[in-house]
């Protein structure tokens, strides 16, 4: 269940707010007059969130990719590649 917070509490217990979302590690939703206006996130987790959807904008654009029919390189190739730059696989 999402965590909500008037924008008063987040004005008058900043430090309250910081850390229920260091804490819970989901978004804090701040509201103004009884309405959605912010969302509270520490800047650890809204990396880690900025970072999945990178790796989901690379998947939509490889599935792109694959369904428009274009070339693939063979797993062999892939896997020298990966190598090459971060060493042998464990």
């Amino acid at each position: 269940m999402p965590t909500i917070q008037p924008l008063s509490e987040l004005r008058t217990n900043t430090t309250k707010i910081a850390k229920l979302a260091h804490s819970q590690h989901e978004p804090i939703f701040i509201t103004k007059n009884g309405y959605a206006d912010l969302v509270v996130l520490s800047a650890e987790d809204y990396e880690q969130r900025l970072a999945r959807l990178e790796i989901y904008d690379k998947l939509a654009a490889s599935q792109a990719e694959v369904a428009s029919g274009q070339k693939l390189l063979p797993l062999d190739t892939v896997f020298a590649k990966y190598q090459a730059q971060y060493g042998q696989a464990k």
